[in-house]
């Protein structure tokens, strides 16, 4: 096993990633709830897509029209 050199940088993302989950309760669904509500504030940005896919669901499927080129 090597031993990571420190990086004060990824500390620094690691702490506040810990502060917000402890605000949370270190609950992810909880986290989701706030991020959903939070979201629906700015409704009115968001761009759908006319095909009802998330864009998970777009970044799992295959791209047919590059796979039959």
């Amino acid at each position: 096993m090597n031993p990571t050199m420190p990086d004060p940088v990824i500390d620094e993302i690691r702490e506040i990633r810990h502060r917000i989950s402890a605000s949370y309760d270190h609950d992810p669904a909880k986290l989701v709830a706030y991020l959903m509500q939070y979201q629906m504030q700015f409704r009115d940005r968001l761009i759908y897509d006319p095909s009802g896919q998330s864009p998970a669901q777009q970044a799992v499927q295959p791209d047919t029209d590059k796979a039959a080129a």
